[in-house]
């Protein structure tokens, strides 16, 4: 039985130091929180120049082309570059990435994203555990560096908040958003759709990939694309420069007939439009 003599003579835990510095901090960081309350109702955003606003950023051929991402076993959708265009443009809204935890030891950080409508006071936040790992092909490979730890945690944050900020966000200002970029794409800066086309596979031809293997995703000739094929290699093209995707992932490999692989002339003859896929080997379907 605890007598008072005893829990006189029991030490008292120490108490826990706040530095003067953390505690002008702490107070800052809530007044900050408060002022940007007050003046989000205060100067509330123009919802009319806001959707006009929208409408001439997602007409412009630099955003339009990386407003949307394209990754094997993720699929595909608007990318965080869109996400925050659109918040920037709607107004009065908080958002970001917070690393609440790394644990070396475990191999795995603890991530918070958030968006907060400060006007609406609507906030979405997603916490995630993030292994310090990435996947190389269909095996795991640890990260050691801290600047690919760094790096995988911002990449895997910058996704979650791309989801936030869709969530306090109107849904018919994001889908008309996504619409205009789509449209956007399919025209292009006001050169012909030949060109384009021409274009594209000089870009692709950079990166490794040939006509063949385009025409293998498609699952048609070059001479038969139109402005949706176009705009969906642009998405693809935009993803592997950006490092979201592989290229190898994304186009099958060139199948050839046992002629061209020995060095001598194929018997087949060519195709009638004039390219290089010969008409024996058969066409992949699209993925």
């Amino acid at each position: 039985m605890t007598t008072a003599i005893d829990r006189i003579t029991q030490p008292t835990p120490p108490a826990t130091r706040i530095s003067q510095a953390t505690a002008v901090e702490q107070s800052r960081a809530v007044a900050e929180v408060q002022a940007a309350i007050i003046v989000a109702q205060q100067c509330p955003r123009d919802m009319v120049r806001a959707w006009a606003e929208m409408k001439a950023a997602c007409s412009r051929l630099a955003l339009a082309e990386r407003a949307f991402y394209a990754v094997p076993n993720r699929g595909s959708g608007p990318s965080v570059h869109l996400a925050r265009e659109l918040a920037r443009i709607w107004g009065n809204i908080d958002y970001g990435v917070r690393e609440l935890r790394r644990d070396d030891e475990s191999h795995e950080s603890e991530i918070q994203a958030y968006a907060w409508d400060q006007q609406t006071n609507v906030r979405s936040t997603r916490s995630l555990i993030v292994p310090h790992a990435k996947m190389a092909g269909s095996s795991r490979k640890p990260l050691t560096d801290l600047s690919d730890i760094y790096l995988n945690n911002q990449n895997v944050g910058a996704r979650a908040v791309r989801e936030a900020l869709f969530t306090v966000m109107p849904a018919d200002f994001v889908a008309t958003a996504q619409d205009l970029c789509r449209d956007t794409i399919k025209k292009g800066d006001g050169v012909p759709l030949p060109d384009r086309i021409a274009n594209m596979v000089t870009k692709f031809g950079e990166i490794g990939v040939k006509l063949g293997q385009i025409e293998a995703r498609l699952g048609r000739k070059r001479g038969q694309w139109a402005a949706d094929d176009l705009a969906e290699l642009s998405v693809v093209y935009q993803s592997i420069k950006r490092g979201d995707a592989r290229a190898a992932d994304e186009f099958a490999e060139e199948r050839v007939t046992a002629a061209e692989l020995a060095g001598k002339p194929s018997t087949v003859p060519p195709a009638t439009d004039g390219d290089d896929w010969p008409q024996t080997a058969p066409i992949p379907g699209g993925e």
